[in-house]
């Protein structure tokens, strides 16, 4: 038997409820009209809140209603936990069929117990209504989550791996969904999903409990055997899943038309665009992934979800580093490395005990198997007396390693422990009396030793990463020294210590990074060097350092932030980063660096907020990173929240300007003027204010109405340009706040014409909200090379 098409007279199997040819809707002999939008119409008893439901339930809230029932929140009132309740509508409780598949979906999802399937936890009836109790899942749905935006690209694999894992389990159980799609999938507030409603499962082995008569499921996400009323199979599920995945990741479905025929025939008939086509941030091998899924033919579909899942894990095992809370869960053996004591007669000496320790830390952190915490943290505790278990607990580490340092002359005497922080006991100990030319030699010593004691229950051994280290010792001696005036900011002695090691070993890759890193600090932090002056500088040192060693994360980290505040170039910045993160993934400045990229030229705050928080695990001392958190949170105007951050950092520190600096935004976000100018006078008693902070100063003070005190910042940054470089943003960062909107473009332009640094700025909401809508502020965007940034900003 076959049906001949209406509208076309092509012919059709019988059974077939929509032409393969032009995808017109049939209708089979002895079949019922297709309705995929009707609703509930028969009337429902309603269950109020404070009902009871057989004798345990109590009803709470109604949740929703469709096709398949009407959903309330309840408590189980015996067992005291909050369950979900799912009623039959009268509709199909007067059919014996709808009931029955009703009950053999509880059945086939009761069976499967898997931490990625909401669990069902009984079925009953109740004055002739059948129900079934399950877990109240508290989250939203990953539909509510994608209706605005698409997901993140690590967020979205993360969800997919998730849900091929619980696709997995009900397949190897006979069970086939056939109704995947957003709404169907929770995400609880730890980010966990929860495959829901099993409603439209059929059991491979057992009855077809869905009429042959009736085509279940939502449009959009319909296989296309699935579309024509075919029977299916496991592969129905990873069509659907392909389409879910593509929404997720573009925020538009492979097939969508306004009208429900048009859909059916593109699923039917056409190919849809590539979702590299639509975001640019998609892998290849994603892609195609999405693609294979999305093919017409059941065969021609991956085989099984399993496939799916190896090759969903090998594009995550291929993209950026992995999430905080992925490294988390992973429980790694913890250290931190305290500053070693200098115990020589000259006090000059300390240079190398702590270029020691920072030697340690920095051979550490490239071991991934350790978590390490960073140098910034660890030498918080220099000079302090605190008992290790406080360290431990502030650093959130279980192990110590400490030591001290004695050289004279050619000689040097290292002692180290390692200590466990729950009871103080030593692990390992070891004292090194050595001629300076062996100091390589005992820090891998000290290095392997610690690897051994720590990761015996890992079952993996490996050695410390290679060194590349200068022969010359008097090379090392004089980056020590540069490391030591770097770290308290002396940044011109630290350059001159760096030079004269170069001088001494022109292979010194790590000196010319420490090179690299310190003009770029001279021509953007602290605005010392014009940055056409500085970053050319910092470029070619930085590639001299990868000349002689390519593995150095941190002359790829310099290199994208050349790229990112000078060049502007979004492509070469992300590539730098993402390289320097891959060489060292534990690298806390790694991730505080490539939040620039995410915040500066992505305007993706969350990504941004996800590496600065790793960041703050490797280094949870570090003010700065506590400083960008509550930047982040200016930027996203959450001011309660942004206060609380920066208030916590006074406290700690009360003398640490860029604390004040966010409070003084936060008070002028909030328009409390007076406070806003307090925190800003403390700035400017602190110390000789940077020309960051007069900028700022300046444009809350003209915006609370003492714009004469405004236009006094202005002439102490003119006065400035007359003895050395002003920074031209800054001076339109004023002129914005006294509203002189073509002086504030004159300068910013004037900022673009000098590639100064500080430009890249431009981005962010404070203060250029007033500039937004005038077509100067798009154009210097453009030319800027960020007109990705024009419809979010």
């Amino acid at each position: 038997m076959s049906i001949k098409c209406p509208k076309c007279h092509h012919d059709n199997p019988d059974g077939t409820h929509f032409c393969g040819n032009c995808a017109a809707p049939l209708t089979p002999k002895k079949d019922i009209p297709v309705s995929f939008t009707k609703t509930l119409q028969t009337p429902i008893r309603e269950f109020t809140k404070g009902s009871t439901v057989a004798g345990k339930y109590k009803v709470i809230e109604e949740l929703g209603r469709g096709g398949m029932g009407v959903v309330y929140k309840a408590e189980d009132t015996r067992l005291k936990r909050t369950v979900a309740l799912k009623f039959l509508p009268p509709e199909f409780a007067r059919d014996s069929e709808a009931r029955e598949r009703f009950v053999r979906e509880a059945q086939a999802a009761a069976a499967l117990d898997h931490p990625h399937i909401c669990t069902i936890y009984e079925i009953s009836e109740v004055e002739g209504q059948t129900f079934i109790s399950m877990a109240y899942i508290k989250g939203q749905s990953l539909k509510e989550k994608i209706a605005s935006d698409p997901l993140e690209l690590e967020k979205a694999i993360n969800v997919a791996i998730q849900v091929t894992e619980g696709l997995q389990e009900a397949h190897e159980k006979g069970i086939v969904h056939r109704d995947i799609k957003p709404a169907n999938i929770m995400l609880t507030e730890k980010g966990q999903v929860k495959i829901m409603d099993f409603g439209l499962a059929k059991l491979s082995w057992g009855v077809d409990l869905t009429k042959t008569a009736t085509i279940m499921g939502t449009v959009a996400y319909m296989s296309p055997e699935q579309a024509k009323g075919e029977k299916v199979d496991h592969r129905t599920d990873i069509w659907s899943f392909g389409a879910m995945l593509y929404e997720m990741l573009t925020g538009k479905l492979p097939f969508r038309s306004d009208k429900d025929q048009a859909t059916i025939y593109a699923i039917l008939h056409e190919e849809p665009q590539s979702t590299t086509e639509l975001r640019k941030d998609i892998p290849e091998n994603l892609d195609k992934i999405i693609e294979k899924c999305l093919k017409k033919s059941p065969q021609k579909r991956y085989k099984d979800v399993e496939a799916i899942l190896n090759d969903l894990k090998s594009v995550a095992m291929s993209i950026e580093a992995p999430s905080p809370s992925k490294v988390i869960s992973e429980k790694k053996p913890s250290i931190a490395v305290l500053p070693f004591v200098n115990m020589s007669a000259d006090p000059e000496n300390e240079y190398f005990s702590d270029g020691l320790t920072e030697e340690l830390i920095n051979a550490l952190t490239k071991v991934k198997e350790l978590f390490v915490v960073a140098r910034t943290s660890s030498f918080a505790f220099k000079g302090e007396k605190v008992d290790i278990r406080e360290i431990g607990q502030r650093l959130n580490v279980d192990n110590l390693l400490e030591g001290s340092v004695r050289k004279v002359g050619n000689r040097v005497r290292i002692t180290a422990q390692l200590v466990k922080v729950e009871d103080g006991y030593h692990l390992w100990s070891e004292r090194y009396d050595r001629n300076m030319e062996d100091v390589f030699a005992i820090q891998d010593e000290i290095t392997e030793k610690i690897m051994d004691k720590l990761m015996a229950a890992l079952d993996v051994r490996r050695k410390p990463p290679e060194e590349h280290r200068p022969v010359n010792l008097e090379a090392f001696d004089l980056y020590l020294k540069g490391r030591y005036y770097w770290n308290k900011f002396s940044l011109d002695k630290a350059i001159t210590y760096y030079k004269q090691a170069i001088e001494k070993d022109s292979t010194y890759a790590l000196a010319y990074a420490a090179v690299a890193e310190a003009y770029y600090m001279l021509s953007t932090g602290f605005d010392i060097l014009p940055s056409k002056e500085g970053m050319p500088k910092a470029r070619e040192a930085a590639q001299k350092a990868l000349e002689f060693d390519p593995t150095l994360a941190e002359a790829h980290a310099s290199l994208g932030l050349i790229a990112l505040s000078y060049d502007w170039d979004r492509k070469a910045a992300k590539k730098y980063f993402q390289k320097a993160l891959e060489l060292n993934p534990n690298s806390a400045s790694a991730h505080q660096w490539i939040e620039f990229y995410w915040t500066y030229m992505e305007a993706n705050l969350d990504k941004a907020t996800t590496h600065l928080e790793r960041g703050l695990e490797l280094d949870p001392l570090n003010l700065f990173i506590k400083a960008r958190l509550g930047f982040l949170s200016l930027f996203s105007r959450d001011l309660d929240r942004a206060f609380d951050q920066f208030k916590e950092i006074i406290d700690f520190e009360p003398n640490y300007a860029l604390g004040h600096v966010g409070l003084m935004n936060v008070y002028w976000g909030k328009e409390l003027y007076n406070e806003a100018f307090a925190s800003g006078e403390k700035v400017l008693k602190l110390g000789p204010p940077a020309v960051a902070y007069i900028g700022g100063l300046g444009h809350i003070y003209a915006i609370g109405g003492k714009k004469d005190k405004a236009y006094e910042f202005l002439a102490e940054l003119e006065e400035r340009s007359q003895k050395g470089y002003v920074s031209s943003f800054w001076v339109a960062v004023i002129y914005i706040g006294l509203g002189e909107i073509d002086k504030a473009f004159e300068w910013l332009e004037k900022a673009y014409e000098e590639r100064d640094s500080n430009l890249i700025l431009v981005t962010i909401p404070w203060p250029f909200d007033p500039l937004r809508s005038d077509p100067r502020y798009k154009q210097l965007l453009i030319k800027m090379g960020l007109e990705n940034l024009i419809d979010k900003l």
